[in-house]
């Protein structure tokens, strides 16, 4: 009997660790991989690129700093916004073909 009592808990454990085995595999790591991206798209952001705010506000990035952007929103040169660059979704980049 006490054998089997081990042995229960044991095989208790072993499913325990299986499945945070594969909740580390299903809700962390693919949010790890997002944020991994979503850095990489922060940081490669340059002066001129079109943004898409997660307000869903379509800009122009006017100004950089470590924390912050400054966007420029529509056709008015008067409304520019800064934001922090978390408030950035999507970058687009500056097109840099020159036609001919």
């Amino acid at each position: 009997m006490n054998s089997q009592g081990a042995m229960g808990v044991g095989g208790m454990i072993i499913w325990i660790v299986i499945l945070f085995v594969i909740m580390y595999f299903l809700m962390i790591r693919p949010q790890k991989k997002e944020q991994k991206r979503v850095n990489a798209m922060l940081s490669s952001m340059e002066v001129g690129d079109s943004v898409v705010t997660t307000s869903g506000f379509y800009g122009v990035i006017i100004d950089l700093t470590e924390e912050d952007v400054i966007v420029e929103f529509g056709n008015n040169r008067n409304c520019r916004i800064p934001m922090r660059k978390a408030a950035i979704a999507e970058v687009e980049k500056a097109s840099t073909s020159v036609s001919e």
